[in-house]
């Protein structure tokens, strides 16, 4: 286990420079180790790919700009608690991807989250595209069963094909849903808008019974609404959170693949995924399609995307004191 707090620790300061020293994701301590897992509440693993898109290319820069653009351990004002201090959270790096090769890329996403779920602790991952959601969800559901699904996203994901691919960021949703790893009646998408995807989607979907808000929902219910009726139809189950920065509003997310008009504000989104680690059993996470202006840099979707994590985190931290 690396600390990448040591030498300011040795000098009696409690952090260091967001600028200096290793890059991990709010200066967590690192490893690559398995062994080192047991007793560790959350781990943060990178899974940079992005040759499962069907639009602008990039995402694959997306977990380094998070980790950049994260802040270190602190309380949170509203809630008063530091998710980085009363869990113990660590960087567990990045899935061995495989430029061109989703297959094997796909499996060492899959070989990485399952390592975290066995030794007991909640995986955090970082994208990439919202493709990763298929080897994340199914290594949380290998130990859990089928889980509740909280999707924060423009579109479904629930294609059956994009672009005549099986496989690709349009299509997670539908084969976790096909194969059992996620139960659809406990299965909820929030802010979808746009033009994509149509009628063939959104009834395969009413039969399996999944429940989606739209942007015209957010807005006329209110995100408070909104979240209330998401915890009352996922329930106390196992739960994974999965959030496509192209839910927001490009004001606020501009760097991402597909971005569309008219989404949500970054302060819902945040007040939503705090209350969601807070009110369900969150089993598994990952934020998505975070394309950044250039390699390592801390634009406005990778700061909101950190944010996410962090409020995420803080929800878990309150759930775990009672």
């Amino acid at each position: 286990m690396i600390d990448p707090l040591e030498r300011w620790k040795a000098l009696g300061l409690p952090d260091k420079p967001d600028y200096a020293g290793l890059l991990t994701f709010g200066g967590l301590p690192y490893t690559q180790d398995p062994g080192d897992l047991p007793g560790v509440d959350v781990a943060v693993v990178g899974a940079p790919t992005d040759d499962l898109v069907s639009d602008r290319p990039g995402t694959r820069f997306g977990p380094r700009a998070i980790r950049a653009a994260s802040l270190p351990p602190g309380p949170h004002l509203e809630a008063k608690v530091d998710a980085l201090s009363e869990l113990r959270v660590v960087d567990y790096g990045d899935a061995a991807v495989i430029p061109a090769d989703p297959e094997r890329t796909h499996a060492g996403i899959e070989r990485v989250v399952r390592e975290i779920v066995e030794a007991g602790a909640v995986p955090v991952v970082l994208g990439g595209d919202h493709s990763i959601a298929e080897p994340d969800v199914r290594a949380v559901a290998a130990t859990h069963g089928p889980v509740g699904l909280v999707h924060f996203d423009t579109h479904t994901d629930t294609g059956t094909e994009t672009f005549s691919v099986e496989r690709s960021h349009g299509t997670p949703m539908y084969r976790l849903v096909r194969d059992g790893h996620v139960d659809p009646v406990r299965y909820v998408q929030i802010g979808l808008r746009g033009y994509w995807p149509g009628e063939a989607e959104f009834a395969w979907q009413a039969e399996h019974g999944i429940m989606s808000f739209a942007m015209h929902d957010v807005r006329d219910l209110g995100i408070r609404e909104v979240v209330e009726r998401t915890v009352s139809i996922v329930g106390e189950g196992p739960t994974f959170l999965s959030v496509d920065v192209d839910v927001l509003d490009p004001a606020f997310a501009p760097g991402t693949g597909t971005p569309e008009p008219g989404g949500m504000t970054s302060g819902d989104l945040l007040w939503a995924v705090r209350a969601i680690g807070e009110r369900l059993h969150l089993v598994g996470m990952d934020v998505v399609e975070v394309l950044p202006t250039g390699v390592g840099s801390a634009d406005i979707t990778a700061l909101v995307a950190e944010r996410t994590v962090r409020e995420a985190l803080t929800g878990i931290a309150l759930r775990r004191r009672g």
